[in-house]
């Protein structure tokens, strides 16, 4: 399959920069790539492959591969009432502050972040300012990479600005590769204005289709574009910020109004292997990996999968009962979107009250068939009186993509960052927001039309005898009692569309790394973090007593580390966030 085979060339050059120093653009080591080598057409080629190595979050020297995955699993995650750190109470304590709110400046976690971040940033400066100058490069070509490059810096100063309440911009206006001063730029304020250019300047000059799958088009462009603009979309007391929302919606519009996208049929090809860059995929992270290697697979989730075989670590990354209990739905088939948590979704027994059929695409649960692997049980858990019975499992390869290369747990199981479900979500909310409820209906109706589809309901099994693997199917019956259905009557309220379409995008986009982003951008972040707390407490011993604190704990703090560096005649050029 072509596609294959272009991410597998895009990943293996990739390889070539990754085996350099982090030093390799100031140095010219024997074996490694010199400045002098990139100044040709391949020379800059191999440097903006070498920028899109670093969107994953792997590649930095001195950090575990799970501490800047693109993912955010711990950020956007445990940190958030979807995720629990998982596995047991003394396994990687920084994500335990982390899901405590206990933010701090030293946290290594947060530390690397930036630093995968700001390295990210600098190789696409130094694609851009070398793109302009080499010689022997069509002025077609030369535009297609400084495009292809300004689309990830936007992306990477994307995921800093969701981060840190006044993270630095580093342009190529500043960035010189010979001057180690040129980065030490203040951070004034937020920096959207110039995402916002980045992305724009990308979809001007971007194609409609790429030849390799893994480079934008500029329809991804345009959609990042829109997600910048809608995350400006509340002010800090929730607010609409009506102008910008206006401005995301033709954006979004035209995404729809192309017809290159659809929702999958299946919600659960969203997360398989088999099924990577399907007809809801506008970008995604592409992961290559074989019998030789795994270094350029999902690296920065290898944590986070069960604790039993086939994959035997580390147990990270559960789901909280909380979200667990979001997708209980009444005998209409109809979320509780007041009162969602006042009931549990048991595990001990089974549980035959109605749920919407994503919850078992989403999380483990005892009795469930997990993947196509095996029955879903507590055996899957490092310690359940810690954290829990239930796991993730969005980003777990199905037993087709598994064991591929040395560690099982790595593969090649592409992250989804930006899909069709996705925007047909924001301009929902942008419609609420406009005064177009019914609008708002009937998009968020699509997805829950795609849900509702039987033939991706998890199937009944029966344990065998013989192994703990082994299963069989219940002929003709689901695992649970799947009941979704569409929001029919006429939506009249804005504040009751306001919290069903918010709903939705936590049931569609659940341990997906998003949702702590999502309260953030909505300004809800102390109601519903701290509402969950209240409850989850009352099953996790460890949550007691923890309290989020706005505005200190809507962002992370910018790490100690960045601030030292940044001295500039005396005098950082950094500033801590005001809060801290």
């Amino acid at each position: 399959m072509n596609s294959f085979r272009a991410i597998f060339t895009l990943v293996a050059l990739a390889m070539v920069l990754w085996t350099c120093s982090e030093e390799f653009l100031e140095k010219t080591p024997q074996g490694q790539i010199s400045t002098a080598s990139t100044q040709t057409p391949e020379g800059v080629e191999n440097l903006l492959i070498g920028a899109y190595a670093m969107v994953d979050g792997t590649g930095l020297d001195g950090q575990a591969s799970w501490n800047n995955d693109i993912t955010n699993w711990v950020f956007g995650g445990i940190a958030s009432d979807n995720g629990l750190k998982g596995t047991d109470a003394g396994d990687q304590p920084e994500q335990s502050f982390i899901e405590r709110y206990d933010f701090n400046s030293f946290n290594g976690h947060i530390r690397n972040k930036w630093r995968g971040l700001y390295k990210g940033v600098a190789r696409t400066n130094d694609v851009i300012t070398t793109a302009r100058n080499v010689e022997g490069l069509t002025e077609e070509r030369r535009n297609q990479i400084i495009a292809e490059a300004r689309f990830l810096r936007g992306l990477f100063h994307f995921e800093a600005q969701k981060m840190w309440r006044f993270p630095i911009y580093v342009g190529d206006d500043v960035y010189d590769i010979n001057d180690v001063e040129s980065t030490k730029v203040p951070n004034g304020g937020k920096i959207w204005d110039k995402i916002e250019a980045d992305f724009e300047a990308a979809a001007a000059a971007l194609p409609e289709n790429q030849p390799q799958v893994g480079r934008p088009t500029s329809f991804a462009a345009k959609a990042f574009l829109a997600k910048a603009k809608v995350y400006q979309g509340w002010d800090d007391s929730g607010n609409a910020v009506v102008a910008k929302l206006q401005e995301a919606k033709p954006l979004l519009e035209e995404i729809v109004n192309s017809g290159r996208y659809n929702l999958t049929p299946q919600f659960s090809h969203n997360f398989l292997v088999g099924t990577r860059n399907n007809e809801e995929s506008i970008w995604e992270v592409q992961y290559a990996v074989s019998s030789a290697t795994g270094d350029a697979a999902t690296q920065g989730v290898g944590l986070a999968h069960p604790y039993i075989a086939p994959w035997g670590c580390c147990g990270f990354y559960q789901a909280s009962q909380n979200l667990v209990n979001a997708f209980r739905t009444d005998e209409d088939g109809l979320p509780f979107l007041e009162t969602f948590d006042q009931e549990d979704v048991t595990y001990e027994t089974e549980y035959t009250d109605p749920l919407d059929p994503r919850l078992d695409h989403t999380v483990g649960r005892p009795g469930i068939l997990y993947k196509n692997f095996q029955i879903h049980q507590t055996d899957f858990i490092r310690d359940v009186s810690y954290a829990g019975p239930f796991s993730s499992m969005k980003h777990v390869a199905e037993p087709e993509g598994y064991g591929v290369t040395g560690w099982g747990n790595l593969s090649a199981n592409n992250y989804r960052i930006m899909r069709y479900g996705m925007v047909l979500l924001w301009l929902a909310e942008v419609e609420v927001e406009l005064g177009n409820l019914e609008r708002a209906r009937e998009l968020v109706n699509l997805l829950r039309q795609r849900a509702g589809n039987s033939e991706d309901f998890v199937p009944k099994v029966v344990q065998g005898e013989n192994s703990r693997q082994e299963y069989s199917f219940v002929n003709g019956q689901v695992a649970a009692n799947y009941k979704v259905a569409t929001y029919d009557d006429a939506w009249t309220d804005q504040a009751m569309a306001r919290k069903a379409v918010r709903f939705e995008s936590r049931l569609e986009t659940a341990l997906e790394g998003h949702r702590f982003f999502d309260l953030q951008r909505w300004g809800v972040q102390s109601e519903v973090l701290n509402a969950y707390l209240d409850s989850e407490e009352e099953h996790r011993v460890y949550l007691r007593g923890v309290t989020f604190d706005a505005p200190q704990d809507e962002f992370y703090p910018i790490p100690t580390e960045a601030i030292d560096r940044s001295i500039l005649n005396g005098e950082a050029t950094i500033t801590q966030d005001p809060n801290y």
